[in-house]
């Protein structure tokens, strides 16, 4: 009886250690599922634009720099990007699985720019749980290298003058000047990022680098061009608005929306309804791209990457021209000077209207996805399905460029010169990105 129980004993153990030396497979849908969690967390913790456009790069960053020290096919940004170091070597002696401990840079550093961090913590514990049983071993040296590359991107995070930012004084308003943005309904929130033209840039040479033409010159004088354009915006806004549910317009306008700061006032009770940001939705036109074409870990990182550090420098560049000309929204002046009960399709959002932030940032993540797939890409964007809004098709990256862009006059919350001005200014800088990017073998 004794020997059997040995026996079985000896053989538990065997079956212990052969499971612990299984091999760790990372997919491609493990890193989609990691950034999507990040944008979850994100929606639930309600960063602005800017701040979230930031908190994608740096985790995509950390993970591509992991994966292409095991690459020859990528090259490292190391050099490329503004004082990025090159991360430490791994140790040739350990089992090291290179696509796992991206994948832990990433959760780790995503951890390091949210609020509620518990939130990644129980899933990336319930990762490391799984990990640790198939192969204890390659888990922990993965895990120590992609924590040592996760300390070494944040060690160059921290000085990128954001945490400075957090210490700078509000926008300040000023009444008397009939053309500089006020707060707008129903919150009248402050400015969001006076002072994020302050932030680091990844590639560009300085916030100004892209700075656009001035808008047309404030007047409401009726023959004048800025009034025109002020016009058009509430012309434009009755014309839509009169067909109904039938408007394409509107439907896009919707689409495109992507504002977190959307408040709804019942009675004496106001709160926010969650959405993602413009940069979120391009980060899920990624990932859109990445599974249609197949793309393997390193691609799928690669394309992440690249279009989030291209978004990130654009929402720079535009909130850099946002509080220069600092510019009146059209629900301030076409409620003062035209209507005062109109109201715009979209609410408004918090911070001065030129250029137009979603022109901007769609140009330049249009122009690196294109840098990847192609001039003709087409793509089914489904996108929006989990905030209610249908799936929408288009033949390019520049096509949905063009419709994000024009949405927002669609929207009411921007004039003509802001959109097409803005989508320029987002293709320039983007192309900038692209042209002085080396990350592929083939470049």
């Amino acid at each position: 009886m004794k020997e059997r129980l040995g026996i079985v004993l000896l053989l538990l153990i065997f079956a212990s250690c052969q499971k612990k030396e299984e091999s760790i497979t990372i997919t491609p849908e493990d890193f989609h599922y990691s950034v999507d969690k990040v944008t979850e967390v994100m929606i639930h913790d309600i960063f602005s634009p800017p701040v979230a456009s930031r908190i994608y790069a740096y985790p995509n960053v950390a993970a591509y720099e992991i994966l292409a020290k095991n690459d020859d096919s990528y090259k490292s940004l190391a050099g490329q990007l503004r004082n990025l170091e090159s991360i430490p070597e791994p140790e040739k002696s350990e089992k090291i699985n290179f696509e796992l401990a991206a994948l832990i840079a990433h959760i780790d550093m995503s951890k390091k720019l949210i609020f509620s961090e518990e939130r990644i913590e129980a899933y990336r514990d319930s990762l490391y749980t799984i990990w640790a049983e198939k192969n204890d071993a390659v888990f922990n040296a993965s895990k120590t290298y992609g924590l040592k590359v996760s300390e070494h991107i944040a060690a160059w995070m921290d000085k990128d003058n954001y945490k400075q930012t957090r210490t700078m004084p509000k926008f300040s308003v000023n009444s008397d000047d009939p053309s500089r943005w006020q707060p707008t309904p129903p919150s009248y929130m402050d400015g969001i990022e006076p002072h994020w033209n302050k932030i680091r840039p990844f590639v560009i040479d300085s916030a100004g680098q892209f700075k656009p033409l001035p808008p047309p010159p404030f007047s409401m004088e009726e023959d004048s061009d800025f009034y025109k354009e002020v016009k058009e915006v509430y012309d434009i806004s009755n014309e839509i608005t009169a067909k109904g549910d039938e408007s394409e317009e509107v439907a896009i306008a919707q689409f495109w929306d992507c504002n977190p700061y959307v408040s709804v006032t019942r009675g004496h009770l106001m709160f926010a309804t969650k959405k993602i940001t413009p940069g979120a939705h391009w980060i899920g036109i990624a990932k859109i791209a990445s599974l249609k074409t197949n793309a393997d870990v390193a691609k799928t990182v690669y394309t992440y990457t690249k279009t989030s550090i291209a978004i990130a420098d654009a929402f720079i560049s535009c909130w850099d021209e946002k509080y220069r000309s600092s510019l009146i929204r059209p629900e301030t002046l076409i409620n003062e000077h035209i209507d005062d009960s109109w109201e715009p399709v979209l609410q408004t959002p918090p911070f001065p209207e030129y250029t137009s932030g979603h022109s901007v940032v769609s140009g330049a993540a249009a122009t690196a996805l294109t840098s990847i797939y192609g001039d003709n890409f087409a793509f089914d964007d489904d996108t929006e399905i989990p905030y209610g809004l249908p799936i929408r098709s288009f033949k390019s990256f520049k096509e949905a460029a063009d419709e994000a862009a024009i949405s927002r006059m669609y929207g009411g919350i921007h004039y003509r010169a802001a959109v097409e001005i803005g989508v320029k200014q987002g293709r320039d800088l983007g192309k900038f990105v692209v042209d002085k990017l080396d990350m592929t073998a083939s470049n």
